[in-house]
């Protein structure tokens, strides 16, 4: 099989998957990509040599990005294994960000974050319109967000605007552990 025929094949297979993820038929596919479903047909047949215009246009309707249209399609399911987790070292070695989540979905992270004693860290604002949520694990950890100090301890939740300058320190005796979730939010419309 040529290199052609597995793009095309990956491209068959990741469109059905996705298409059928999302609960949608062929034809309503179609119309909300704005293609042909005959174009939809043949490109889940792994035939043709779909135009650039309809891959975006198709990426867009399914809410993915064209790479993923055209890659290896990934299981359903992965195990990263301990030593696998991507490990970031931040403030001179003092914090430790393990990067808990194999895929990249964008204005989405997960991270486990541990802080040795009295170790600080400035938090990198994210996307704007995202929601952080900082989980304590074990210590304690002060979070400043916008002017205002925040102490969170095991078993804690902070939920803080996460596109707004904000910082973590740790204030316990000991090394602290925490598990950072960040989301994108939809905007309020202010409609009703």
């Amino acid at each position: 099989m040529s290199d052609l025929e597995h793009v095309a094949s990956y491209l068959a297979d990741n469109i059905t998957a996705l298409r059928k993820r999302s609960e949608l038929s062929q034809v309503r596919l179609a119309q909300k990509a704005g293609i042909p479903r005959s174009t939809l047909t043949h490109m889940e047949s792994g035939g043709g040599n779909p135009s650039l215009t309809n891959l975006c246009k198709l990426a867009a309707a399914l809410g993915v990005g064209i790479e993923e249209l055209l890659s290896r399609p990934r299981s359903e399911c992965s195990l990263l294994k301990r030593e696998q987790v991507p490990v970031q070292s931040r403030s001179a070695g003092k914090v430790q960000i393990h990067k808990l989540m194999p895929d990249r979905v964008r204005g989405i992270e997960i991270d486990r974050m541990i802080f040795n004693t009295g170790a600080s860290m400035a938090g990198k604002p994210h996307l704007q319109g995202t929601k952080e949520y900082l989980v304590g694990l074990a210590g304690a950890v002060t979070v400043s967000v916008a002017g205002q100090n925040w102490e969170v301890n095991e078993g804690d939740v902070l939920a803080f605007p996460g596109d707004q300058k904000h910082g973590y320190r740790n204030t316990g005796k000991s090394a602290a552990n925490a598990l950072s979730i960040v989301l994108p939010m939809p905007y309020p419309t202010g409609k009703k």
